[in-house]
């Protein structure tokens, strides 16, 4: 997993977005946790190799979505969606209405993508104290270094 998100990490050098793609990977540790607490899933290429992963968590009693990465070879074919909705079937086994994200509001492969999946701006005014609290900790991170939004997917059956 860690190897997907360095390598996923690298379409932001194609934008100028150097800071973002040296971050590091997410520790091992967390990624054992979301494994071991079925939220984490990735997905293998018909050779078993893996391509993609997803990891989500719970924010403000509804589901969020932590991180989806693909690798570079794999962008087009589905698959980040694919995790996103394994994500959503997640959040709505879990009966939570809705599942949250932040992301870049203006990376195409950010903000307009979840758009065409249906996430919307969520303002910060409804957001949550923990939602919140995570924008912060991001914020002290340093991942702001474009405008970044949160959004959310009402989910159907919800």
């Amino acid at each position: 997993m860690q190897a997907i998100e360095v390598d996923a990490g690298d379409m932001f050098r194609t934008i100028g977005l150097d800071s973002i793609a040296d971050d590091d990977p997410p520790a091992p540790e967390l990624l054992v946790a979301h494994i071991d607490s079925g939220t984490a899933w990735i997905a293998e290429s018909g050779e078993g190799l893996g391509v993609g992963y997803a990891i989500a968590s719970m924010v403000d009693g509804e589901g969020h979505l932590d991180q989806v990465s693909t690798i570079a070879e794999a962008a087009g074919y589905g698959i980040g969606r694919q995790l996103i909705d394994q994500a959503c079937n997640w959040t709505l086994a879990n009966e939570m209405p809705s599942i949250t994200l932040t992301t870049f509001r203006d990376v195409p492969w950010n903000g307009p993508y979840y758009r065409r999946l249906g996430f919307v701006e969520l303002p910060e005014a409804r957001w949550g104290p923990e939602l919140t609290a995570l924008v912060a900790s991001e914020r002290r991170a340093g991942i702001e270094v474009l405008p970044r939004i949160a959004m959310r997917k009402q989910l159907e059956g919800s």
